[in-house]
């Protein structure tokens, strides 16, 4: 071969390996984007981001090889959804997930009538606005609805089945939150109809969860009903120190927090609900619109009881719930 010739072909080589990381690149460009926003913090909702990318793998899509994924975490701040969702939405991402609160649903409905949004809600998104019905939500938003007051009187009645001899119920609620009312109002309707008092605490930080149990010590509560507040979430490990200490049997609206030495749950999987709204991300990133994707809603609910708590607290767990529980924690 003439080195003329050599020359030639060395050139060519030089400008194939220049090109690849511009194809890469562009490649990587054309990649769809989700953001993803949350009311909450990343550490505490470790297990629902891996759930909801299992959901995303169930419709095709694999973080880092055909979507990518822009977090926004507001870390229990709500003032903050409004500028991490105004963000997201400069970014042009193909879709927005909202989960941690139903501010952050709200504020991303508020931010973009054009990007697709699928929520997760404790609330009824047809009362709040998110959708006009829940077979045909019209508009750009769709997603899963777990309706934690509607759960309220159930947990309520097991709660008084663990402790039949409570004489007054105790309730923990997060003012700000957007469930927390009515999930409140559900649970005092049932305790009356029981015929139990029930003693209303509100917290919104640390320090105030720390005087609301001090409160209840002080007034004799015999058991406690958490409300299902993202925020109490987040501070389960805290709930579940100060109702040690206090020898105060509690309710709880999240699986965790009895997996973190709470004394029972009763509701539908945090997982599948994270689940859910990842693969109908993923349904949407294939050209399906929320508009003609029914809201969802929970079919599957668990009791989970947690026997070492219930001993260390003296209760003697009925016989039905054990049977009844679809997991028990020894």
């Amino acid at each position: 071969m003439s080195p003329k010739m050599q020359r030639r072909e060395f050139i060519t080589l030089l400008g194939g390996v220049a090109a690849w990381p511009i194809a890469a690149r562009a490649q990587q460009a054309a990649m769809p984007v989700i953001g993803f926003l949350h009311g909450q913090n990343p550490a505490q909702f470790a297990r629902a981001v891996a759930a909801f990318r299992q959901g995303l793998s169930r419709a095709g899509y694999i973080e880092g090889r055909n979507v990518a994924i822009e977090f926004r975490w507001a870390e229990g701040q709500y003032d903050r959804l409004p500028a991490l969702v105004a963000d997201l939405v400069r970014s042009q991402v193909a879709a927005i997930v909202t989960g941690g609160s139903t501010a952050a649903a709200l504020a991303a409905k508020a931010a973009t009538t054009t990007i697709p949004i699928v929520f997760l809600t404790g609330a009824d998104p047809l009362k709040i606005g998110l959708v006009s019905s829940f077979n045909r939500p019209g508009g750009n938003a769709t997603g899963v609805s777990v309706l934690v007051n509607t759960l309220a009187a159930k947990r309520l009645e097991l709660l008084h089945e663990l402790v039949p001899t409570a004489a007054t119920v105790g309730l923990l609620m997060n003012p700000t939150g957007a469930i927390s009312e009515p999930e409140s109002k559900d649970a005092e309707a049932a305790a009356r109809t029981l015929g139990l008092p029930v003693y209303v605490e509100t917290a919104t930080s640390e320090r105030e969860i720390d005087a609301a149990f001090a409160s209840f010590d002080q007034r004799k509560i015999n058991a406690l009903f958490v409300t299902g507040d993202p925020f109490f979430v987040t501070q389960r490990h805290q709930l579940v120190a100060r109702a040690a200490r206090y020898a105060l049997p509690t309710s709880y609206s999240t699986r965790e927090s009895v997996e973190a030495g709470g004394l029972f749950f009763y509701g539908s999987s945090q997982d599948d609900a994270y689940r859910q709204i990842g693969t109908y991300a993923g349904r949407i990133l294939k050209g399906e619109k929320p508009a003609n994707l029914p809201v969802l809603q929970p079919t599957r609910f668990e009791l989970i009881i947690n026997l070492k708590t219930a001993k260390a607290l003296g209760l003697d767990v009925p016989a039905k719930l054990l049977a009844l529980a679809d997991e028990v924690i020894e």
